[in-house]
């Protein structure tokens, strides 16, 4: 059902099973996909909105990056299937540094959440209540982040992380971690996430261990990552190819801790 309030581009495509809602502006170069609800009130263009996702009322997706460099070239934003977007959140297409903003599936976007231009978000992300992800970030998998989290542009955050509330994101958290406060640091293994996902209690132990060696140990990083190189496991290699790209730097734990 479309309410005959709605406005929507002649360009758009809209596949059947669609709703939306009243005085919803769907623009320029916009595919919403079969199964999706639109909310009242909200403005999409430039945009790819995958299958039997909801965006809730007032939200804007696709509207122009917030960057002084951006002179209107075509860009746009990817939304994949059964995410979540709740009221009044705000979601940036890219710019020609990568040409799209790209939010996985079964994401959950909280009220008031700001992804900026050209982050991509994995599949099954969490974004807490007017949490602000800058440019050029990068979340992976299954990464929860908790209410009015800042996150600094070009950072990178593993998967499966989480984030406590009001942390102030400024260096990459490397996989399978909980991180918090300002500046974030890590406070441990995120082991209720690792849980939740079914991991073996035996890839948990290897979890720990390499975390251990990598941030509880005097070892120097270069030494750490030497001892870890012919880990036979698929999270280790995770962590230790997530450091080995890292442009930033990572998080570490507070000295003392």
């Amino acid at each position: 059902m479309i309410h005959q309030t709605a406005i929507i581009d002649d360009d758009a495509i809209i596949e059947d099973n669609v709703e939306i809602g009243p005085y919803a502006v769907i623009g320029h170069e916009t595919t919403i996909k079969s199964g999706t609800r639109i909310h009242g009130q909200c403005v999409i263009e430039h945009a790819e909105i995958g299958s039997n996702c909801e965006i809730f009322n007032f939200s804007s997706v696709g509207k122009h990056p917030q960057d002084l460099k951006y002179k209107g070239e075509k860009t746009k934003i990817i939304v994949g299937d059964g995410t979540v977007i709740r009221e009044c959140v705000t979601l940036n297409r890219g710019t020609t540094a990568l040409g799209q903003t790209v939010i996985g599936k079964n994401c959950l976007l909280m009220s008031c959440a700001h992804i900026a231009h050209d982050c991509i978000i994995g599949n099954g992300v969490i974004i807490g209540y007017s949490t602000g992800i800058a440019g050029h970030v990068e979340i992976g998998n299954y990464a929860i982040l908790s209410a009015g989290i800042g996150v600094h542009q070009f950072c990178k955050i593993g998967t499966s992380v989480m984030i406590g509330a009001g942390a102030m994101v400024s260096m990459d958290i490397v996989p399978y971690v909980t991180a918090q406060g300002d500046r974030a640091v890590l406070a441990g293994l995120n082991l209720i996430g690792l849980k939740r996902r079914k991991i073996k209690l035996c890839e948990i132990e290897d979890i720990k261990s390499a975390y251990k060696i990598l941030f509880m140990s005097k070892l120097t990083l270069e030494d750490a990552m030497l001892k870890l190189k012919d880990s036979q496991s698929t999270y280790v290699k995770d962590i230790t190819a997530f450091i080995k790209n890292s442009q930033r730097g990572i998080a570490r734990p507070r000295i003392g801790k």
